[in-house]
């Protein structure tokens, strides 16, 4: 028999933090309910009506105790709100050498890519004390990521990426469930997370059978829609370069300016029109909604990063794998994926 425990283990850096937030919740609500029944029972039993006749007297209040009552419960709540907000912002940005994982929620399974080009379904593998980056996505409804041992759970929404990260600090294998309903067979999107010693991770990943790193699947996927014929890694083409892109501020024909993150290069291959790069034309290239997947659109993205050093995934020397090379253009082929 297993032994019964009323929160699942802490296996995360984050995870005690979030422990004492709760813990503090907690008290605060034991200490707020006893004191309400405590005043129920007392003033009922003091302000009991003794006889028929007796008539109570006229109460008027008191300004003083009725601020009192308002005040103290104001004051907790804000300590839990300013307690809960840091927490959250220290938690809302991965350190810059973080592995990168990916994560794509579909009824009703969790598919997880690795830049090494590992794949998994309901199996997410991570180092011991190692900065993870998770990035999910969702093929069809909103799903929710949860990882109850690290205090973790993001919403995974269709049409946008959400990030999350976390630095597991005890090897083992801990639950991965949806909790959003998500449909019928909800209850069986479940998976498992496996920690694993660095050197059992580099093994585990070494016979994972990928072929090709992420960027380099993204890098033949970018050829075979003839993304290479218009995006030229030269000047000259019908549309921008896409060398040193990702991570970096694009100017828009309006004026304005964005950072072309990973929600910015997804955009720009569903809908090219929604943002156009200063200097180019709008109409030029074909949407490919419908056509490209969630899972090869993170291939995609994993590529265009790899055309920025500073911001090129990370891949782990057991994958084996170098950085993809930059596929030259061809003289002629179809429109391109994207204006970036």
């Amino acid at each position: 028999m297993g032994q019964f425990t009323l929160i699942p283990p802490s296996a995360a850096t984050n995870a005690p933090a979030v422990d004492a937030l709760y813990y503090f919740q907690s008290f605060v609500t034991v200490v707020m309910t006893a004191v309400i029944f405590l005043g129920i029972i007392i003033f009922a039993v003091k302000y009991r009506k003794r006889s028929n006749d007796e008539k109570p007297p006229m109460i008027h209040g008191s300004t003083a105790l009725e601020i009192t009552w308002s005040i103290i419960p104001f004051l907790v709540m804000l300590v839990m709100f300013f307690w809960g907000a840091k927490i959250y912002f220290d938690n809302g940005k991965a350190p810059a050498n973080a592995l990168d994982v990916f994560i794509v929620g579909k009824q009703w399974m969790w598919k997880v890519q690795y830049p090494g080009g590992q794949r998994e379904i309901n199996e997410l593998h991570v180092p011991v004390n190692v900065p993870v980056k998770l990035t999910l996505a969702s093929e069809d409804v909103i799903h929710s990521f949860f990882l109850p041992a690290f205090r973790l759970k993001r919403d995974v929404v269709p049409g946008r990426y959400n990030t999350e990260w976390f630095i597991a600090t005890k090897p083992g294998r801990y639950h991965i469930f949806c909790a959003e309903y998500c449909g019928t067979e909800h209850s069986g999107m479940v998976g498992w997370v496996t920690v694993m010693e660095p050197k059992e991770y580099e093994n585990w990943l070494a016979g994972g059978g990928a072929t090709g790193t992420m960027a380099e699947q993204g890098g033949r996927l970018f050829s075979q829609l003839g993304c290479s014929s218009c995006h030229l890694f030269t000047a000259g083409g019908r549309c921008p370069n896409l060398m040193n892109v990702f991570g970096n501020k694009q100017q828009m024909s309006d004026g304005s300016t964005v950072i072309a993150d990973e929600s910015y290069v997804r955009e720009s291959i569903l809908n090219p029109n929604a943002k156009i790069v200063y200097g180019y034309k709008p109409d030029i290239m074909p949407t490919f909604q419908g056509e490209v997947n969630e899972e090869q659109l993170l291939q995609l993205i994993a590529y265009i990063k790899s055309l920025s050093p500073h911001h090129a995934p990370a891949v782990p020397a057991a994958a084996g794998k170098s950085a993809p090379k930059v596929p030259k253009a061809p003289a002629t082929g179809a429109a391109s994926v994207g204006s970036l």
